[in-house]
């Protein structure tokens, strides 16, 4: 027998670089991240209020970023909702501020925030005690802002204190800070200091007590000075904080240093952002802004989330006794003395396994997006923040160029090109998501171009596939249904999420159940004869059919809601709120882009039938004049469609025009990549892989990439956004491409071979479906 030689060490390394291995690491770092928060928790509690006001850092667009949670900016209208709201319900929105001139710049921007129409409405008053002392009213919000002069912890504030404590109605929120003037005349000496911190032992008992009463009491910390311009000494400061920290930290005072970091009084970005920490700490928790978790509860576990829960559960109880059964049929076969030769190997892969795999993950998923267990922060957008990681990744994908290995590798848009093009579109989404580009229009238009290109590739390789095998019955339908939802599926039913909130999934269903319904009608493609003329006409119709009923539902808006809302498929076109704009909006700006897709499809198979053109070696696909010209026209599509989304000037104009414009850029790439032979036959190896788990990485980012229903981004490094961001795309992406492998190890048990078997599982299906339809008034 041959020998084999042995492998050096750096060959076994590189054959360890996996994906399997890549995934083992991401498990192992998934746990490490879930041992690392649940330490944070332990030592510093899990109340997100601290992080609010204990720390955070200015991003890159010069706004405050809280540390590990998220920060609403507050506009005058989103302020007067929020107490408007506490008044209705019978809450005293009640705020005193008891402090210096530092304090007294906060309280006059805070009123400032909250306050509107002074001279017109006589609901707004200003009650002067004696001076400097002054309360805000708005008997409409029944709301009552107070400031109290006080430059020591003196006698009156003292008083002040236990007046609050033994009142009926005692403020909501008291914001107290002293410090300065004692820094001004004293210095840091130690027995001032120490009398320092005597006089703030006497506010403690207060303090307790009204914190028992629902009163939240903050103790604001001095800010630093610029010392060329004022005779005092940030030590000098740091030691009074130091003082105030020592003696209130025994107390429910809750010490409130971010405002320190934040910025220099009398600043307006420092001005800013405490009034905004101060209202998120008291309105987030009673509002539904999504952008803002500081203070806000997460949302209670549902049963039919403890339900799906318990299911797989069940599937990975009965695995875990299927293999224990298993392990000691082989132990018993052994101490017989023989076993079963590649037995492992020959196993096919177990849907229970499979099952019990997806409930862990789905754990993960939970512990993500649904608790406060690990930290949230918003998102940041620059030109470099967008721009710079899109170039990576193409300087990337173009690093992993390969050359196409596919019985069909010449072909205009074989599987590994479409795979690429899903790839590279998106990754560049993914960007967009993660960096919250949606509010530059040119960069909005060009990515709702890349959504109209999936769509496009939807009906081109649907209509490709059903022309060249005449496919259209319903073990196909299921499966592709099944491929795109099932996922989705599992993620409304453990993230407690309506349908419509993964909105790629639902509208690339629809389109694919609209054509596959319009294509299985009578006449069908025969594939014998697909190339016959009365085949070509039969797709004439069909097409024309498909766009007059577009055009149709796109004429009346009235008419489109009322077919859509119709029960019992109205719960899959409606939002949380039971709204059903946000489907209307996406379905009429891509309404043609599968028939886009569809006449491509039909065009291509035309010309490769009367050799138009010749994509069967790695020649160009036509004559030198042919092909230059051809080139000239996708730049210039492409130049036409960039040019109209810089010089669009609003977002509904830019939508309605996008439909019918839509193919330009899409038709100019695909003429690029395909009208020279050695582009043709070379892919992007990294794209392609990305190209297969695109449905499962546009459903998951919600929940494991981006946070609080994709408007923040979740944060497992705090404050290394680079860093985690790296780390937790890693755990993300690898995470995807498993959910892709359980499905398609579960997609046999689903949609077997056999139609009978697929419609009693549909059955099954809607039997489940129904209970929870009717729970939610589906029906």
């Amino acid at each position: 027998m041959g020998t084999y030689p042995k492998k050096s060490s750096a060959e076994w390394f590189i054959d360890q670089l996996n994906v399997e291995n890549a995934k083992l690491l991401a498990f192992a770092l998934v746990i490490g991240f879930i041992g690392y928060h649940g330490i944070l928790h332990l030592r510093y509690g899990p109340d997100s209020c601290t992080w609010l006001l204990s720390s955070g850092r200015y991003k890159g667009d010069h706004e405050w970023q809280p540390y590990g949670c998220m920060l609403h900016k507050y506009s005058k209208t989103d302020a007067r909702r929020c107490l408007r709201y506490l008044a209705f319900w019978g809450k005293y929105n009640s705020f005193a501020f008891i402090g210096d001139s530092r304090l007294e710049q906060l309280y006059e921007y805070f009123i400032g925030v909250l306050r509107t129409r002074l001279k017109l409405d006589s609901s707004y008053s200003t009650i002067d005690h004696h001076q400097p002392n002054y309360t805000y009213v708005d008997n409409k919000l029944k709301l009552s802002v107070t400031f109290i002069w006080s430059e020591d912890v003196s006698r009156t504030m003292v008083e002040q204190f236990r007046t609050w404590q033994y009142s009926d109605r005692p403020p909501s929120v008291i914001v107290a800070s002293i410090g300065l003037n004692l820094v001004k005349t004293h210095n840091a000496t130690e027995p001032i200091l120490e009398e320092y911190k005597r006089n703030l032992t006497q506010l403690v008992q207060p303090i307790d007590s009204l914190s028992g009463r629902g009163s939240q009491v903050l103790w604001k910390l001095l800010e630093d000075v610029d010392q060329k311009t004022v005779k005092i000494s940030n030590s000098d400061i740091d030691a009074y904080n130091r003082a105030a920290v020592e003696i209130l930290q025994h107390s429910a005072t809750k010490i409130w240093n971010s405002a320190r970091l934040a910025g220099a009084p009398g600043a307006g970005p420092g001005l800013q952002h405490a009034a905004q920490i101060l209202l998120n700490m008291f309105c987030n928790d009673h509002m539904n802004f999504n952008d803002g978790t500081c203070c806000a509860q997460p949302e209670p576990c549902t049963q039919l989330q403890l339900l799906t829960f318990a299911l797989f559960l069940l599937c990975a109880v009965l695995a875990g006794v299927r293999w224990l059964w298993k392990w000691s049929q082989g132990i018993k076969q052994r101490m017989e003395g023989y076993a079963l030769v590649n037995a492992v190997q020959n196993e096919t892969p177990s849907a229970l396994v499979a099952m019990a795999k997806l409930g862990m993950i789905m754990a993960y998923f939970y512990l993500c997006d649904r608790t406060n267990f690990f930290m949230k922060e918003n998102k940041y957008y620059s030109e470099w923040s967008f721009w710079l990681p899109v170039g990576y990744v193409f300087a990337l994908g173009l690093f992993f160029t390969d050359e196409s290995r596919s019985s069909s590798h010449s072909r205009v848009l074989h599987r590994e090109q479409t795979n690429e093009w899903k790839g590279w579109m998106q990754l560049v989404i993914l960007v967009y998501q993660v960096t919250g580009a949606s509010k530059v229009l040119p960069i909005y238009m060009l990515v709702r171009a890349l959504v109209s290109s999936y769509l496009f590739l939807t009906g081109y390789g649907h209509f490709y596939y059903t022309w060249k095998t005449g496919d259209t019955g319903l073990v196909r339908y299921f499966r592709v249904i099944f491929r795109l939802n099932f996922l989705t599926v599992v993620l409304c039913l453990t993230m407690n999420r309506p349908y419509q909130f993964y909105s790629f999934i639902p509208l690339v269903s629809f389109w694919y159940t609209l054509m596959f319904a319009i294509f299985s009608l009578p006449p069908h493609l025969s594939p014998p004869h697909s190339l016959e003329p009365y085949q070509s006409v039969y797709t004439v119709i069909k097409t024309l059919g498909l766009l007059s009923m577009v055009t149709v539902l796109y004429m009346s808006e009235v008419f489109f809601q009322k077919i859509f809302l119709m029960r019992p498929w109205k719960a899959l076109f409606v939002n949380s709120d039971d709204d059903i704009r946000q489907w209307w909006l996406d379905w009429k700006q891509d309404r043609y882009s599968m028939a886009y897709g569809i006449i491509f499809a039909a065009a291509y198979l035309l010309a490769q039938k009367y050799n138009l053109l010749d994509d069967n070696n790695h020649s160009n696909l036509f004559t030198p004049g042919i092909a230059l010209t051809a080139t000239l026209l996708a730049f210039i599509a492409l130049g036409s469609y960039i040019t109209f989304t810089f010089f669009c000037t609003n977002t509904f104009d830019c939508n309605e025009i996008h439909s019918y414009v839509t193919f330009l850029p899409i038709i100019g790439y695909i003429i690029l990549r395909n009208v020279s032979g050695v582009l043709r036959t070379r892919h992007s190896s990294l794209f392609a892989w990305f190209g297969t788990i695109t449905l499962e990485l546009f459903a998951s980012q919600s929940h494991i990439w981006l946070a609080a229903d994709t408007h923040g981004v979740l944060v497992l490094v705090p404050g290394v956004p680079v860093f985690n961001l790296i780390l937790t795309s890693y755990i993300f992406i690898f995470t995807a491409h498993e959910i892709h492998k359980l499905t398609g190890i579960i997609l046999p048990y689903a949609v077997p071979d056999d139609w009978r078997l697929v419609l009693r599982n549909f059955a099954i299906f809607l039997a489940i479906l129904v209970p929870i339809g009717i729970h939610d008034g589906m029906f």
